[in-house]
């Protein structure tokens, strides 16, 4: 199987950083914007404000969403995870049958409680749904500097296929076929960076924040094994390696909202510096669906209970702090 052509559903920072490792690598590019103004003007321009600093590279091709996409195959879908089905549903009918169709957002969907190989599966049925998840930022990707995420999806063989043909000496996928384990990873780790950051904003120390991660990690875990996870995936790039970056730095989005908080701050419900913040989707659905399981999740619990206003910043440490001792596990 050879993946010389491929499409990149969404011209934002993360879009634009696959495009640009893509490109580099010597693929044949196509980048479809959204918004077809934002797609003129970077075709004029070669740049986005996304990424300040860091041009596209000349070789990638631009286009509106609707363009013809019958000969691109994989097609990564660089856009929110809320936003995945209604995007997947407007491409399907361009698609050749057995494209890969890969999610590059880390979520579930609210309401069908889905994760993303599975709302793509639905979007677009004649497709082949992937995932590509682990610890990146875009601009990293983008400037060239060294990287690795884990490329899933059912088949071994296309599985391998696609990570060479997406992969290059900075940009390191490795494969999987575990799916669910990589999603469940690149969810979980979201609602757990917005806890890290509340203990950053609230200055708690270097003691409580390695604590905080620990725990929730074991939380992450746990749910991953309930749900069909494999544990070398969990403790893998997409699921402990997301964790420690996520966890870490703040230039996360998640890290950065949790901050705001902890802080005393009410930052807007769903952005932080007008960026996404997926994890106040996900922390609703990520305990709700550990409810369903008999799952402990304190500190998941926890973040949704602040995100929802039904407790404070303080009641949720002091509740965190006072539960019963236990054997660790």
């Amino acid at each position: 199987m050879t993946f010389d052509r491929i499409a990149v559903i969404g011209a934002g920072a993360w879009g634009i950083a696959l495009a640009n490792v893509l490109a580099r690598a010597g693929r044949t590019v196509l980048l479809c914007a959204r918004d077809r103004r934002s797609g003129d003007r970077l075709r004029d321009e070669r740049k986005s404000a996304r990424l300040p600093g860091i041009p596209l590279e000349e070789s990638i091709a631009i286009a509106a969403v609707d363009a013809g996409l019958s000969s691109y195959d994989p097609i990564l879908m660089a856009v929110p995870a809320q936003d995945m089905r209604d995007v997947a549903l407007s491409i399907a009918p361009a698609l050749k049958q057995g494209a890969t169709v890969i999610a590059c957002a880390k979520g579930i969907e609210r309401g069908t409680r889905k994760f993303m190989t599975a709302v793509l599966a639905e979007a677009v049925p004649a497709a082949i749904p992937a995932i590509l998840s682990g610890p990146s930022f875009a601009r990293d990707v983008a400037r060239g500097l060294p990287t690795a995420v884990t490329f899933a999806t059912r088949d071994d063989e296309r599985a391998s296929a696609l990570a060479s043909a997406l992969g290059s000496a900075t940009f390191r996928p490795y494969h999987s076929t575990d799916v669910r384990g990589v999603e469940i990873g690149g969810a979980a780790k979201n609602v757990l960076a917005i806890a890290a950051g509340v203990v950053a904003g609230r200055a708690l120390g270097a003691s409580a924040a390695a604590a905080l991660v620990t725990r929730g990690f074991a939380e992450l875990f746990r749910f991953g094994k309930a749900y069909g996870a494999r544990p070398d995936t969990l403790t893998g790039l997409s699921g402990l390696g997301d964790v420690i970056l996520t966890c870490s730095s703040p230039r996360s989005r998640n890290y950065s909202f949790g901050i705001a908080l902890g802080k005393g701050q009410r930052p807007d419900a769903a952005s932080i510096g007008g960026k996404l913040v997926e994890g106040l989707f996900t922390a609703g659905v990520l305990v709700q669906m550990a409810e369903e399981r008999g799952i402990d999740m304190p500190i998941a619990r926890s973040v949704d209970a602040i995100i929802g206003g039904r407790t404070t910043v303080d009641e949720a440490i002091e509740s965190l702090l006072t539960r019963p001792f236990r054997a660790e596990g």
